[in-house]
């Protein structure tokens, strides 16, 4: 199975994608790759192709894939301190990315 997940600053435009690899149910992705662009990646045909050629290359028979824009394209302890937000994507602040509905 493969996982693909789109990221952006709004939940209008994706400039990130992660797709993972996972070998058995419920365990982490064996290989995960992600592509970013300044762009929408979802009308990149570059990245797009790319992510067709690391699917071939592990013979994905099933794939899971989000229907929108799930968070900020940054990382929590990397492009951020742990137990932050973010602050260059405000408008994720104080949003559920799964339901859109503002938390309490």
């Amino acid at each position: 199975m493969h996982t693909i997940a789109y990221y952006g600053p709004t939940n209008k435009k994706a400039t990130k994608v992660a797709v993972g690899i996972v070998v058995k149910e419920n365990a982490v992705p064996a290989q995960m790759k992600t592509w970013v662009s300044t762009e929408d990646v979802r009308n990149d045909s570059l990245i797009l192709e790319e992510i067709l050629g690391f699917i071939a290359d592990y013979s994905v028979k099933s794939i899971a894939m989000t229907d929108a824009i799930i968070g900020c394209p940054h990382q929590e302890g990397i492009d951020y301190p742990d137990g932050e937000e973010c602050q260059e994507c405000t408008f994720w602040k104080g949003l559920d990315r799964w339901t859109g509905e503002r938390i309490h």
